[in-house]
């Protein structure tokens, strides 16, 4: 298991007794966060979200699933998944973000946006070109989070694509690692 300090420049930091380490999908903790974000879900959505998820999604290097640990407490995490060509505008070298989120008792300390830039870097470094996510019209915080992070609106895909309360987002990481 991989074990990575948080990024320099953003408020989380090793001396905060923050640790983020590459943990795999089908960690305890991973999976505890996940139920967490689909009970987040439940309460701004009123369901869960469907989209089918399984561990190997996220193996290295076609994935990687990673979690911030607050003073050993699991309570940010977030992962990546290489996504092919097909419909709906997914391009060969494309990266999905899946299950970005942050315990509300750990909120405020920039957790997410070091989650995201360590994300960011890893599938650049292993190859991919572009992120792409979903998000929605009930997350705030999110959306301000990937717009702040250079994300732009990108043609819908996914199960949620019809959806009106279904954002896209996506950001070009131009051949080089995202810092």
């Amino acid at each position: 298991m991989e074990s990575i300090t948080a990024t320099a420049g953003t408020r989380a930091s090793e001396g905060d007794g923050i640790e983020i380490r590459v943990t795999g999908y089908g960690h305890p903790d991973a999976q505890r966060l996940s139920a967490e974000v689909q009970q987040e879900y439940v309460r701004r959505y009123g369901e869960g979200d469907l989209t089918e998820l399984h561990p190997d999604d996220f193996e290295p290097p076609a994935g990687l699933f990673l979690i911030a640990y607050l003073d050993g407490e699991p309570v940010a995490c977030g992962g990546w998944r290489a996504k092919q060509a097909g419909p709906h505008g997914m391009r060969d070298g494309d990266a999905e973000l899946k299950r970005m989120f942050v315990v509300p008792a750990a909120r405020g300390r920039g957790l997410a946006r070091t989650v995201l830039r360590r994300l960011e870097r890893t599938a650049a470094e292993a190859g991919r070109t572009r992120f792409v996510l979903e998000t929605g019209t009930e997350q705030p915080e999110a959306v301000a989070l990937y717009g702040s992070e250079g994300y732009d609106p990108i043609r819908k895909f996914g199960i949620y694509r019809d959806h009106p309360q279904s954002i896209c987002l996506g950001k070009e990481f131009g051949g080089a690692p995202a810092v």
